[in-house]
């Protein structure tokens, strides 16, 4: 994927101030990691009159299969192939959004701290996009960016194969925009518009898309003659999600009619009675369930196995009680990432003697993982297919032997709670299998009575009467401490949870 921005200038106003507005420098190669691949920003001209700065997206498709939204294994074997051969790593799409949003966040919220100035000015821009699928054909393209503010809107049809021009024309475009606009205006247009050129949208959908979407279209979606089209198509179509941007950007219209503010005209609730407070995230109540259990558990030393980007481990960082984490995934770049959430190259040396981050699986034993007081598999076992649990369970429970494990993983009985996932779908492309709380106390139970431990089930999540809680917790306490793994029979509270305990 591929996207250039170019600007002109003179000697008082040059060109190369781009760069301070990207927050990009012109001499240099910027590469950032994406969820799925990786951006480069470079330059390929940078003087006072003219500079051009190129936006790369190498899209890896193995990283999209795991990271998209659909069926886990299992699915329609004849969409199996179309997960690994398609445009994506060619064609523009929401992945590109996603990566202007990440590589230049900055810009987008029209910030710039060297030159405060620069952001409010309007400047002669050049936009091009070799390759923009187009559900809608070029006339499309022109209804959405025409009426913008841009001088020049093209867009040139892709022939399927240029020595084969009997075969027509594909569904993509090359686009090419021009008119003087403020670069932050431009790229909320582009966040926006290409996903819905797309018609389709490669990650999660959540409620809070909308606030993202209104965000992005401030000062421009509101009056747009499609605007009901682009917030249909940029919230994939969710009908209950489409009818309140719809609803919030018609309160925007008529507040700029009026010259009011929006919270004058929407002033039906009185916010300083209303008390409700917005629902704590799952992932967070997930992290605080496993920080509760490991603090009750009197650890110390800790392991994160399948740590990911290290959400956790920065969790268990902030709390001086754990005095040594240990954080491992089986993706170097995921390490990569988690290593710069957490900031290790600018620790002090008695801060990052605290934090290890290892390269392994879990489908092997490891010497390294033996001697800690307590293992995390959060959000793991999912990801794996189920001949394979077995070499799991002994890696963690047979070698490593913590005298505390807890797993997390989704109770598939709560899937029927979440609006936005179709019937039939588990919640994450990657995900092998989702348990009811009945198989996972049936693995749990079975574990704990061939290794010696006992398990408890805590619930995390709101505890819905009928379908129980969205994530489930296993907490295995070690009951025999010889080396041995098959004295399971003596493990406690196996198949039943504990008085007072969620079913």
């Amino acid at each position: 994927m591929f996207l250039t921005i170019t600007t002109t200038g003179t000697a008082e106003n040059p060109a190369t101030d781009l760069g301070f507005l990207l927050h990009k420098h012109p001499d240099r190669v910027r590469v950032e990691n994406q969820s799925h691949g990786t951006a480069h920003v470079f330059y390929p001209e940078a003087t006072a009159e003219r500079c051009t700065a190129a936006l790369l997206l190498e899209v890896d498709p193995v990283a999209l299969v795991r990271r998209g939204q659909g069926k886990g294994r299992g699915g329609a074997p004849d969409a199996a192939l179309a997960q690994y051969v398609n445009d994506r790593p060619y064609a523009a799409s929401s992945l590109l959004a996603v990566a202007l949003s990440g590589v230049f966040r900055t810009a987008l919220k029209g910030q710039c701290v060297l030159r405060p100035e620069l952001p409010e000015q309007a400047r002669p821009l050049r936009i091009e996009i070799p390759v923009l699928p187009a559900r809608g054909g070029a006339e499309l393209v022109h209804r959405l960016f025409g009426p913008l503010g841009w001088d020049l809107v093209q867009a040139e049809a892709v022939p399927l194969d240029e020595q084969f021009p009997e075969w027509g024309d594909s569904r993509y475009v090359r686009l090419v925009l021009e008119g003087e606009l403020r670069l932050a205006d431009a790229l909320r247009q582009l966040y926006v518009l290409l996903p819905v050129l797309d018609d389709s949208k490669h990650y999660w959908i959540a409620p809070d898309e909308v606030d993202k979407l209104l965000r992005a279209g401030d000062g421009w979606l509101a009056a747009h003659p499609e605007n009901g089209l682009i917030s249909s198509r940029y919230l994939a179509r969710h009908k209950r999600l489409t009818q309140d941007a719809i609803e919030r950007l018609e309160l925007v219209r008529l507040a700029e009619a009026d010259g009011s503010e929006v919270e004058e005209i929407d002033n039906a609730v009185d916010e300083t009675r209303d008390t409700e407070e917005r629902p704590v995230p799952l992932a967070v109540q997930r992290r605080e369930a496993i920080l509760a259990a490991l603090r009750n558990a009197g650890a110390a030393r800790v392991l994160d196995l399948g740590c990911g980007q290290g959400q956790l481990v920065q969790a268990l960082f902030k709390d001086v009680s754990f005095t040594e984490i240990v954080g491992m995934d089986v993706s170097v770049r995921a390490l990569n990432i988690a290593a710069k959430r957490l900031r290790l190259e600018r620790m002090g040396e008695r801060q990052s003697a605290r934090v290890t981050l290892l390269q392994g699986s879990l489908a092997y034993t490891d010497k390294r993982l033996a001697g800690y007081d307590a293992a995390v598999l959060s959000e793991v076992i999912e990801h794996l297919d189920l001949e394979r649990l077995p070499a799991l369970e002994y890696a963690v429970f047979g070698s490593a032997r913590p005298r505390t494990v807890l797993v997390t993983t989704p109770n598939v009985e709560y899937n029927v709670r979440w609006e936005t996932l179709p019937a039939g779908h588990v919640r994450h492309g990657d995900h092998r299998f989702e348990w009811t709380r009945e198989e996972f106390r049936a693995w749990a139970g079975q574990v704990a009575r061939r290794h010696g431990y006992g398990v408890a089930y805590v619930p995390i999540g709101d505890d819905d009467p009928e379908v129980g809680p969205p994530t489930q917790m296993a907490v295995f306490t070690q009951t025999d401490t010889t080396d041995t793994a098959d004295t399971a029979d003596t493990a406690e509270n196996t198949d039943t949870p504990k008085e007072g305990e969620a079913a």
